[in-house]
């Protein structure tokens, strides 16, 4: 089964926009945000510098003694094993809820060294409790990422013409594949939505 996701597209446009500032991706667990991040980083970039503040709490004191861009990049890069280099590389916080300065610090990427892609994801829950905590409100931009839809589940088991049918609106059409749907939501329905 092939994964396409309809945020791909979004984050294709932030990478290419000229006022780009890094990006939060929201989204309950399991969504599928670290996947996307990773396979769009994968596609896109020359390198991809993937940092995860949940499996390792010790790495958010980076953001708490290095005081500026360049010294944090130059931790970010020993502990990613990766060189991180303004509009190569895409650079990656993954459950950034758990790093507040993390958090804070995406402020001075978006002031200070507007370069550097950055893409970070979080739950709603944990990056709501701290927004109290300088949330750099203004100099982040948002997607919200929920779980697989009927339509991008259809991509991912290649049923492109079904699809197509579907968003045609020939409802008229539909009775005649209504075995075959009705398969398919099933199979959406059991294990689709949860992949």
């Amino acid at each position: 089964m092939t994964m396409k996701r309809t945020l791909y597209s979004e984050l294709s446009t932030w990478k290419k926009s000229p006022n780009r500032k890094p990006l939060i991706i929201k989204g309950a667990r399991q969504t599928g945000k670290t996947w996307l991040m990773k396979e769009f980083g994968r596609q896109e970039y020359a390198e991809t510098a993937y940092i995860n503040f949940e499996r390792n709490p010790n790495l958010a004191a980076i953001f708490q003694e290095a005081m500026d861009i360049d010294g944090i990049i130059q931790a970010l890069q020993v502990q990613a094993e990766v060189r991180i280099i303004p509009e190569r590389t895409l650079l990656i916080f993954d459950e950034i809820q758990e790093a507040p300065q993390a958090i804070a610090a995406l402020k001075y990427f978006c002031e200070e060294a507007p370069g550097y892609h950055i893409v970070a994801a979080g739950s709603l829950l944990g990056i709501a409790l701290h927004r109290s905590v300088s949330f750099p409100v203004g100099k982040v931009e948002f997607l919200n990422m929920h779980p697989l839809s009927f339509h991008e589940f259809l991509m991912a088991v290649e049923e492109n013409e079904l699809l197509e049918l579907l968003e045609s609106g020939r409802w008229n059409l539909l009775h005649v594949f209504r075995k075959r749907l009705t398969d398919r939501l099933r199979q959406y329905f059991l294990v689709g939505w949860h992949a």
